[in-house]
């Protein structure tokens, strides 16, 4: 989930950089030549040798192709970061950035194709520790972290600047994967995230800066919950060649039921986030769980015969925020207004299955950062994370950024972020 009032701003600059992407592409067959890799979607040899059987033979994981996207030294991050009012006093080296294309599976476990975003330290250790950084709510694919050089490159850029390796998955649906993206299905993102992570780590090696597996995990506000979740796979071992050694989301939707959902009628998230995150929501999950037959259920006139469409994955929100409402009472029928606010059959389903990403006992240091002046995703989410991992005998500081919104609690927690891994990785 993401600040939307802050992106229309945004839209000159993101122009300029969407020019300056094109003199990168148009440069990637030299650079691949220069490190002698081949272009863009060349096969890889099948699986990753160690890796389980299921992920072998063209499965999970296998490397499909290596992109560059950027290449930037020390000061260009400094500004990169500046822009976005990021404290840059961490950021110690250049960086060079790929997308990767490798396979994964649909939320229906079908093969598939996603991309992400491999950035590397210019500098630093020969074997690097890898961040998995995922990303907040983008409604249109080329903000996905491997394409756009918008919001989803500050997390990237300000752990690679600070000498480790960075996994970026755009998700499903995003970047240059095929199909719809399936909004808050935290199963089918952690898929692709762990799988981003299994690309990376072949990409890493055959760019010669090979992983150590060490993996210190973030993410924001959507990507805070995948982290979480991501952060409880690993603990369980869904990968032998990753061991997690701290977890730091920031701004997570942790708990939909209890806290997001209630948060969106009583006037702790604002109208313009609140219509846009229920209209992506419900869309995504109806295709996933038995919202509605027909949208004309949830969906009041005109918007039940446009919505679905918006969020097709080629509309920004620049363009999805006026064509919506201005509230929910306004977007939603009567019947459905109600039916979110005492969820039962599919709608509770559709939470649940969301749910519960801190209910266990992680053996790593965690930290939530959260913003008690957030109207996007409230602190409530962070707060009752904290009283589960604390039920487990678990203790996760809430770390508030005050009266911060949405994505500035982001860039003030982030450079924050960096330096507790720093001590995380120096005690080890």
């Amino acid at each position: 989930m993401e600040n939307h009032n802050s992106r229309t701003g945004q839209q000159t600059s993101r122009t300029g950089r969407r020019i300056a992407r094109r003199t990168t592409a148009a440069a990637a067959v030299l650079v691949l030549s220069a490190l002698g890799v081949a272009p863009a979607v060349a096969q890889q040899p099948a699986g990753t040798p160690g890796a389980r059987h299921s992920d072998t033979a063209h499965g999970r994981g296998t490397l499909l192709g290596i992109t560059p996207v950027a290449d930037l030294d020390r000061a260009d991050v400094a500004r990169f970061l500046a822009a976005g009012g990021m404290d840059t006093g961490t950021v110690r080296h250049g960086l060079r950035a790929y997308r990767l294309t490798y396979r994964t599976v649909t939320p229906q476990g079908a093969p598939t194709t996603a991309t992400g975003l491999l950035a590397l330290p210019e500098g630093g250790p020969h074997r690097l520790d890898l961040v998995s950084d995922t990303h907040g709510t983008m409604a249109h694919r080329d903000y996905a972290p491997s394409v756009g050089e918008d919001f989803g490159r500050f997390a990237p850029y300000l752990h690679a600047s600070a000498g480790r390796a960075v996994a970026a998955p755009d998700y499903l649906g995003l970047g240059k994967g095929p199909g719809r993206h399936p909004y808050m299905d935290t199963k089918s993102s952690v898929t692709a995230t762990v799988d981003m992570l299994r690309a990376a780590r072949t990409a890493a090696q055959r760019l010669d800066r090979p992983l150590t597996g060490d993996v210190y995990a973030s993410g924001f506000s959507q990507g805070g919950q995948v982290a979480m979740a991501l952060g409880k796979a690993l603990g369980n071992g869904v990968d032998r060649h990753f061991t997690l050694r701290a977890l730091a989301p920031v701004s997570g939707p942790y708990d939909i039921e209890h806290a997001e959902m209630p948060a969106l009628f009583d006037g702790r998230v604002n109208d313009t986030s609140a219509v846009f995150y229920i209209s992506y929501y419900l869309t995504a999950q109806s295709r996933l769980h038995p919202l509605y037959k027909d949208p004309s259920e949830a969906f009041s006139k005109p918007y039940a015969a446009i919505v679905d469409g918006l969020f097709d994955t080629d509309h920004t929100e620049e363009e999805i925020i006026p064509a919506l409402p201005a509230t929910l009472k306004e977007l939603l029928t009567d019947d459905y207004y109600r039916r979110l606010q005492h969820p039962t059959g599919g709608l509770l389903e559709a939470a649940r299955a969301q749910d519960g990403n801190c209910a266990w006992k992680p053996q790593v240091p965690v930290r939530l950062y959260s913003s008690s002046g957030d109207t996007d995703v409230p602190i409530a989410n962070a707060r009752h994370c904290a009283a589960d991992l604390a039920a487990r005998g678990v203790e996760a500081p809430v770390v508030d950024q005050g009266g911060a919104d949405h994505n500035t609690t982001y860039m003030k927690s982030g450079p924050q972020i960096v330096r507790w891994f720093d001590a995380v990785a120096a005690r080890r």
